[in-house]
């Protein structure tokens, strides 16, 4: 105590609190530090309830203040083929505004200021996810407003003509920046799946937004946002505290839009077809400035994977980071990916090429593995030519070294990730969404663990035999047609037909 006491008649010039403190000894009126402890590994257990009315309840320990929790729903743009489609960007747009309880969205986020809360909506082809990151504290406040959100939306009139406004902004802004990746997405989803599933727009068609009203929002409303459609799902609180809060706010509840029978929910499985987006467009001036972005031609050029449900999804997601990829100005060593295949055998080779970047979408009945790669349009034809050779040397032989380096990597991206607790929130909700359950960090990376060369020679064969889909951005002059593209990908070397070359 004494030498806690030694320097009470220094004067300090930052005019601390505390001046006559040691750095050794505890601040006084400081509540005691609570540290982190290592535990069994059943604390990374996820459990889950299913509440009498179906809803599911999802919780996963987290040491810390703070929790995230969120109701997912088995609902998106894929469930829209009898609907209007834009409805779920609609949805992911009105989110937390004036519900029931409150009377505006600025009445939400004072709510949840008051237990140092964040909100967040995001709508995707098979899931709307509502979340809230807050103090564990106001758990039984931010469920009432997650319910409340998700079955007691106002909708007024003038809340969705700012939403239809929001969303014309939106589309506008998506042609315009200098990034076409969120454009291409949509256009390579369109052509592998033609009218039907993940294959509709993610976006709200320009003509549809004045057709999209209270009374269409209600009745899809009503057919997708049931209970045994939903997940609760809770990150950094007690499972039983949430399945306290979930039954008091979610079960028994009347939504709005009523509780008849639902009608119309779409079961539909998706369908590969295979084919070509194409959209002729003039990239010149798509960023202005000193030193513009040159224009370029953007390609993406896939092929069908598989489902996140299957066992082949481990081997095929080894493969993507074995492709890796991306901009042609990226610097860094392995632990960027310069080792990846199309770093090592296309950008380092072509110094042309400004980018290319592997891509594996996965769904509960389908997958899309896609390469996208940005050229000048005078280099087009070149550019299908080496991607295309890309996708048929998957079938090769894999070196031990680089198959390792994938799978380190894998790995290592997956736990990385796992580190934040909205990354943990989305994978236990997604998850136990699709199987009632959920695969756990350490199962995952004993399943990348096991995978083999002869495991990708196997995927990678089964996947060239489908139909290519492919999505071009720019200028098109010097684009090689479909046929050829798909008499490539299923050529030995990947080369465009001879008879095409010499006559280009």
């Amino acid at each position: 105590s004494r030498r806690c006491g030694l320097a009470a008649g220094r004067s300090y010039s930052g005019g601390g609190a505390y001046p006559s403190v040691s750095l050794t000894c505890p601040l006084p009126g400081v509540p005691k530090a609570v540290f982190a402890a290592a535990e069994g590994r059943e604390r990374f257990e996820t459990r889950v309830t299913v509440l009498e009315n179906g809803l599911r309840v999802a919780s996963q320990k987290k040491f810390g203040q703070f929790c995230t929790v969120g109701l997912l729903v088995n609902s998106g743009s894929r469930h829209e083929a009898k609907y209007l489609s834009g409805i779920s960007h609609f949805l992911e747009k009105l989110a937390f505004s004036s519900t029931a309880q409150f009377g505006s969205k600025d009445e939400i986020l004072l709510t949840l200021e008051k237990h140092g809360g964040i909100c967040d909506c995001q709508a995707s082809r098979d899931t709307i996810m509502y979340a809230v990151s807050a103090d564990a504290k106001g758990l039984d406040t931010v469920v009432n407003l997650l319910a409340d959100v998700a079955l007691q939306p106002r909708l007024s009139d003038e809340e969705i003509e700012m939403t239809r406004t929001a969303i014309r902004f939106e589309l506008e802004d998506l042609n315009m920046r200098p990034d076409p990746e969120p454009l291409l997405t949509e256009m390579i989803h369109a052509a592998a799946y033609r009218d039907n599933t993940v294959g509709l727009n993610r976006f709200c068609p320009v003509e549809n937004t004045d057709k999209i009203d209270r009374e269409v929002l209600h009745s899809y409303l009503r057919n997708y946002y049931t209970p045994d459609r939903m997940v609760l799902a809770g990150v950094g609180i007690e499972h039983e505290q949430l399945v306290e809060c979930a039954r008091k706010h979610l079960l028994g509840v009347e939504p709005v839009w009523g509780s008849g029978q639902t009608k119309d929910v779409d079961r539909s499985v998706a369908q590969y077809t295979g084919g070509i987006v194409k959209v002729e467009k003039d990239m010149s001036d798509v960023s202005l400035g000193p030193t513009p972005i040159p224009e370029l031609t953007h390609i993406m050029i896939g092929l069908e994977s598989c489902s996140f449900l299957e066992e082949d999804f481990i081997p095929f997601a080894v493969l993507n980071m074995m492709m890796g990829g991306g901009g042609s100005f990226s610097a860094g060593g392995p632990g960027k990916g310069m080792f990846t295949r199309l770093y090592l055998n296309v950008l380092n080779r072509h110094h042309w090429m400004y980018n290319a970047t592997s891509y594996h979408h996965s769904y509960e009945d389908t997958g899309l593995l896609c390469i996208h790669a940005s050229a000048d349009p005078k280099q087009v034809r070149e550019m299908v030519e080496i991607i295309t050779r890309e996708f048929i040397l998957m079938a090769g032989a894999v070196g031990e070294v680089e198959l390792e380096r994938a799978k380190t990597q894998l790995k290592s991206m997956l736990m990385m990730n796992l580190e934040s607790r909205p990354v943990i929130f989305e994978d236990v909700g997604r998850q136990v969404l699709a199987t009632n359950t959920r695969k756990l960090p350490h199962e995952l990376c004993d399943l990348i663990s096991q995978v083999k060369s002869s495991d990708i020679k196997r995927v990678v064969t089964k996947m060239l035999h489908k139909k290519p889909a492919v999505a071009a951005l720019g200028d098109l002059t010097d684009l090689p047609t479909y046929e050829h593209i798909q008499a490539a990908l299923s050529s030995k070397d990947g080369r465009l037909p001879r008879m095409y070359r010499l006559f280009r």
